[in-house]
This record gives structure tokens, sequence and C-alpha cells, in this order.
């Protein structure tokens, strides 16, 4: 039996996992299968947690599968940006009238998509920046927050959020960025649960 992906509470025991994916209604938020958000009250207000988010900017959240994200995540998206190079950092514009022509949208920052890998996990009360890139596989430490980006599979925390380590040998990495295990078929995904989830790496090796 494999866990259905088009669930929203995949285990009805553990009612405070969400596989956010089901749960969006923002077609500019874009989430892989299996992602998962946890949250004690409701993990279904997934979208509460993503702000500053506006339509008119067109910016995108893009979260891969397979994703591990605990309770009090904060996205930041590009509306909360303003402007620095000049005499106030001030959004006069956007409250209308006769301060509407204060500044164009083009003036303010625009940093990008926000885009997190796959396999990625999130700590609790983590705050994720305009435009940040978290690559596959990373950890990202409880109450971090995340100004720069994140390459594969390393271990980041703090504010700011800075790399302390990889997680693997640099072969070891390789290999799991060419391999896109969460790209997979489910039913190989589940029949080599053993190998994704063992201490030996190796084991990843003889996968076909």
């Amino acid at each position: 039996m494999i866990p259905d992906k088009n669930k929203i509470i995949p285990n009805s025991n553990i009612p405070s996992i969400c596989y956010v994916k089901n749960v969006i209604k923002n077609l500019n938020v874009i989430i892989g299968d299996y992602t998962y958000y946890e949250d004690k009250d409701n993990p279904q207000d997934f979208e509460k947690h993503i702000t500053h988010f506006y339509d008119f900017i067109g910016d995108k959240l893009i979260i891969g599968k397979f994703c591990q994200i605990a309770s009090g995540i904060e996205i930041v998206m590009n509306g909360a940006n303003h402007k620095m190079n000049s005499a106030t950092s001030y959004p006069f514009n956007i409250f209308g009238e006769d301060w509407q022509k204060a500044q164009s949208l083009k003036d303010t920052p625009y940093k990008g998509d926000t885009v997190i890998g796959n396999d990625v996990w999130i700590g609790q009360n983590v705050t994720i920046l305009p435009g940040v890139h978290i690559g596959d596989g990373a950890i990202i430490g409880a109450n971090s927050v995340v100004a720069k980006d994140i390459p594969p599979y390393t271990i980041a925390v703090g504010n700011p959020c800075e790399v302390k380590k990889k997680r693997f040998s640099d072969d070891i990495i390789k290999h799991l960025l060419k391999i896109q295990w969460w790209n997979w078929d489910i039913e190989k995904i589940t029949k080599n649960l053993d190998a994704l989830t063992s201490n030996n790496l190796d084991l990843i090796k003889n996968i076909e």
C-alpha cells in the first residue's frame, strides 16, 4: 500500500500533517507531490504563511517534492521589498490618491521567484526572504532567517542563515543530484525505501 498523494491529511492518526499541494489555491504557488506542512493548529492554512504575495508583481513560490516543512514558517515574497536608494524607503505609491505617482512598480527591488528544491527539511519558525533558492536535500535549522541561496545537501542555520557543513561527501552529493530519486515513479521509490533511508549511503549507488 502506497500513501495517497491526493489526500489532504495522509495519515488520520497524525492530523497535524497536511500534503500542501492539495490545499493550495493560488496559481502562483507550485508545490510537488508528498511535500508536507506540520502544524498542530491548522496545517491546511499553509497559504497564510506566504506573505506580501501580490498578483500584480508576478513572482512565484516553487517548492519541490518530498519536502518537510515545520510549523511557524513564513515565506516573504517580493511585495515586501522597499526602495532603498532614495531619501526615504516609505512606499507612498501604494496608498493611492496624489501619492500614487511617487514611484512606479519597476523602481521597487525585485528578486525573482522563491524556489525550494526537493527533499528539503525546514525547521520550526524559519523565515525565507524573497528570491531565495534552497537546493535539493538542504536542511534549514529552526528559527533561521534565509536571506541568500543555500546549496544542495548542506545544513544551514542562524540569522542570517549560514551554511555550517555539507551533509555528505562531494561524490555522494553529486550522485544524489544525478539520480534525482524524487522523480522516480512512486513504485520504484517504495521498492527502494530501505536504501533511501539507510545510513549506508553506498546502497543508493546500486539502484538501477
